[in-house]
């Protein structure tokens, strides 16, 4: 008598799809015909951080009442990498993925085998194909080291924890964050209706801007989980400082044995240039049909913030983000993860 034997289902491809056409080109009106002129008119009558600023309370209430975490548990399979936007997330997830899969990590888009749940609220309607759905994301069942990435921009509190998974913390240094979130939004996906620099600062410093809410609640809450065995901060500047370090040190943390040929393999797919020239493996896409698609890998720099920051300007943020920091009781070094102007 024959025993029947279990099989896996196979893994089914994730077929990643742009934004239907006419939604796409009502973004584009609705971002050159009505979001340009109401940025300027917000702008000339000052009430561009107001409006930021309840978008940001209406956003963070959104993450916390439809969390796609709620329900989830992660397991000894999941390495999340947690960032806040702009702060070398496809670098670290790149890095990740790579030595998972033993310097072989082939993709046609990083979220066609990193899933990414907060896009589940992030306007579904634009962003319901942007990436592999978690429960699809089964390609890490035959990794060489059966783990997988998953990306998250949420704060600390709104992520699922597990003692089996492994979490991944890259801070910046918010001064460079500002100018990579600013020339990312303006060329990728708001154009004309993109604030101005000046505004940009103030909305950026009041904590209005970008995914979550303020930097330095996000930073505060993921430097408070370090002494965690499974929790490891990186800083953005080592990153760039000792690239080969980086690797070897996140490599520890994963408990993956890898011989020094691994090591350089995974330094050269996670070099700037070999990332620069697969840009469109990690893009957004075309949000507006008529304008180019925005790069992801602009400069990829530390310490460049006066791009667009005046000295006076740098050394207001670095006053007022350590400010911050201090009336949130946090003891993050910030002079060691940025550099002061």
């Amino acid at each position: 008598m024959s025993t029947a034997t279990a099989v896996r289902p196979p893994v089914q491809k994730f077929v990643r799809k742009q934004p239907p056409l006419p939604l796409r080109l009502v973004m584009g009106a609705m971002v050159y015909g009505i979001g340009a002129p109401l940025m300027w008119a917000l702008e000339k009558t000052g009430r561009a951080e107001r409006l930021f600023a309840r978008r940001t309370a209406r956003q963070r209430k959104t993450f916390e009442e439809k969390n796609p975490f709620r329900d989830y548990v992660p397991g000894k399979q999941d390495v999340f990498v947690a960032t806040y936007a702009k702060s070398g997330t496809n670098w670290m997830m790149q890095i990740a993925h790579q030595l998972i899969w033993h310097g072989m990590g082939e993709f046609e888009h990083i979220h066609s085998v990193v899933p990414w749940p907060d896009t589940q609220v992030m306007g579904p309607g634009m962003m319901r194909h942007y990436a592999i759905p978690l429960r699809d994301a089964r390609d890490w069942e035959t990794s060489p080291e059966r783990k997988r990435v998953i990306k998250t921009h949420f704060d600390w509190e709104l992520l699922p924890y597990s003692p089996d998974a492994r979490y991944i913390m890259v801070i910046r240094d918010p001064k460079d964050i500002f100018v990579s979130s600013y020339f990312f939004l303006k060329d990728g996906i708001l154009g004309p209706a993109m604030p101005s620099v000046d505004t940009w600062y103030k909305l950026f410093t009041s904590g209005g801007v970008m995914i979550g809410g303020p930097w330095a609640a996000n930073t505060a809450g993921y430097w408070a989980q370090r002494h965690r065995p499974n929790v490891l901060i990186v800083s953005f500047k080592s990153m760039k400082r000792d690239l080969k370090g980086t690797v070897r040190k996140v490599a520890k943390f994963l408990e993956i044995e890898a011989p020094e040929s691994l090591i350089d393999t995974v330094c050269e797919k996670s070099s700037f240039e070999y990332m620069k020239g697969i840009d469109h493996k990690f893009r957004v896409g075309k949000v507006i049909p008529w304008r180019k698609e925005g790069a992801m890998m602009r400069k990829g720099t530390q310490g460049g913030s006066s791009e667009l920051l005046s000295r006076e300007q740098q050394r207001e943020m670095d006053r007022y983000f350590m400010t911050e920091l201090k009336r949130l009781g946090s003891d993050f070094p910030y002079e060691e993860f940025g550099d002061l102007a």
